[in-house]
């Protein structure tokens, strides 16, 4: 975890440098008004008077480098203020990946006053031949009696690395979050796609198949009555058949379907009928009946019965295809339209946000983590909307769901509630993880405090929680203990006492 002051230890890993040899004091030291020329040209430093930079000058400390040299090294102690007189310092640390800090010419640098920066979280090194002046911590208390404007610069450039740090975790943070959303999202879009473009491969040649049936059923030249009881086999077996169409997808047995499989083969073959293996599973994954089957067998004959059931066969199974398609491309639109809606593109930064469907789409987001997780949805139907940014709001949501599937380890149970009272509108996030610590539970919403492995978390995800709530005049509170963790979120409904 970075700190505000150790921004050096936000470093990539970077070639190590050819020469290993440290920037020292130069056997001549440099007159003192070459040294005081150089000062006036670091921008925090504008406006300080000749004696002021006479000071610097002499109190300081001088090093110079060539190419290549080791301005400071990972893990040494940091106790020097630098001012970068000439060249550039590159850091990087040697074991991690993370964003390059360079000092150019003309900077303030290093350790600064009121500053808890304790060691150097890498390794400098000049790009070019480096001059700085260094001015040692223990000269800090006179610095600033003799300087007195040196504190507010200091806690300006203070405030400035605080700002940059900020800005590029929370830009991490962003891009973290967008690249879980796409890996959700495509993991999402696979499946229905991958469902889609196999039935549509097969859909020719089934249709080529169920057209060579109906041309031999065609040639047997069948009598009208013989043709007509077929028509009507047909309109009852379909009869028959919807009503099953509204049984949930996936609730019938595997086990069930193999052995009604097995059973059909077995029909199929009393009945002289030739490769049954390659006509039993089209009828299987149907609800037609063998008392249907038999009735068909009735009606044509021994002869015709082969032809007849393999159209049936050939029929269903590219009704089966074409329903496939259909239903993952609706699959894919849906998906579509729930990260529109979870991004709100298109739309007004302020809208009436229903949050039961705010969390709904959300959760769509996280379904590839939702395979062990009994999810349990309690929404109040007659709960007003909410005005809010909703993109924003989302942010809320995701964060609290990711932190609830995080503490379960993607097992055990997701609860999700919505509910008003009075003028405010209350929603909460349970989990049945291991709770909370009480000795961290105070620092929670703390920004870069994180209880997460290394490179998992940035600690800024219930900073933005706290954050945007606050900003939609809500609040966040926390409950928790073994088994049981609730966030709850409490936000005005009225626009005027958000806004």
């Amino acid at each position: 975890m970075a700190t505000v002051d150790n921004y050096e230890s936000l470093l990539p890993t970077l070639p190590a440098p050819a020469v290993d040899q440290d920037a020292a004091s130069p056997a001549q030291p440099s007159p003192v008004a070459d040294i005081v020329a150089a000062l006036r040209t670091i921008t925090p430093l504008d406006g300080l008077t000749e004696e002021e930079y006479t000071w610097l000058a002499t109190k300081g400390t001088e090093r110079m480098g060539p190419d290549r040299s080791i301005v400071f090294r990972e893990g040494e102690p940091a106790c020097n203020m630098n001012f970068l007189l000439k060249g550039e310092v590159q850091v990087r640390r040697r074991f991690t990946n993370a964003p390059l800090f360079i000092g150019r010419a003309g900077s303030m640098t290093g350790k600064l006053p009121f500053s808890r920066m304790k060691n150097y979280g890498g390794e400098g090194y000049s790009v070019g031949p480096v001059w700085a002046i260094d001015i040692h911590e223990s000269l800090f208390p006179e610095m600033l009696v003799a300087i007195p404007s040196m504190g507010q610069r200091c806690v300006s450039a203070l405030l400035d690395r605080v700002r940059e740090v900020t800005r590029m975790e929370q830009q991490s943070e962003k891009l973290n979050a967008l690249g879980k959303l796409a890996a959700n999202l495509s993991h999402e879009l696979n499946n229905p796609a991958s469902a889609a473009q196999r039935s549509a491969a097969s859909l020719f040649g089934e249709l080529k198949e169920y057209g060579e049936q109906k041309y031999k059923l065609g040639n047997l030249c069948l009598p009208d009555e013989t043709t007509q009881k077929y028509k009507a086999w047909i309109a009852n077996a379909r009869a028959r058949m919807s009503a099953y169409t509204n049984l949930p997808k996936g609730s019938q047995n595997p086990l069930a379907n193999t052995d009604r499989e097995e059973m059909l083969v077995q029909w199929l073959n009393a009945h002289n009928v030739p490769n049954p293996w390659t006509i039993a599973p089209a009828l299987s994954e149907t609800t037609l009946a063998f008392d249907l089957l038999d009735e068909l067998a009735e009606i044509v004959g021994p002869e015709v019965l082969p032809v007849a059931v393999a159209t049936v066969a050939s029929s269903l199974r590219v009704e089966r295809m074409a329903e496939t398609v259909v239903d993952s491309t609706v699959r894919i639109f849906d998906l579509i339209s729930a990260i529109k809606d979870y991004s709100y593109m298109d739309q007004a930064p302020i809208q009436d946000v229903d949050l039961a469907q705010s969390l709904e789409n959300t959760l769509v987001m996280f379904n590839s983590r939702l395979r062990n997780v009994k999810v349990e949805l309690e929404f109040d139907p007659n709960l007003e909307t909410v005005s809010a940014y909703g993109s924003e709001l989302n942010q809320v949501w995701t964060a609290l769901i990711e932190n609830a599937l995080d503490a379960m380890n993607d097992m055990g149970t997701l609860r999700l509630l919505t509910k008003g009272g009075g003028q405010m509108a209350l929603v909460e996030v349970w989990d049945s993880g291991p709770g909370i610590d009480p000795a961290i539970r105070s620092r929670i919403f703390e920004p870069f405090f994180t209880t997460k492995a290394p490179g998992r978390g940035l600690g800024l995800g219930l900073d933005t929680v706290q954050r945007i709530v606050n900003k939609h005049s809500g609040f966040v509170t926390v409950e928790s203990k073994p088994g049981a963790t609730c966030f709850q979120v409490r936000m005005p409904l009225d626009r005027l006492q958000a806004y």
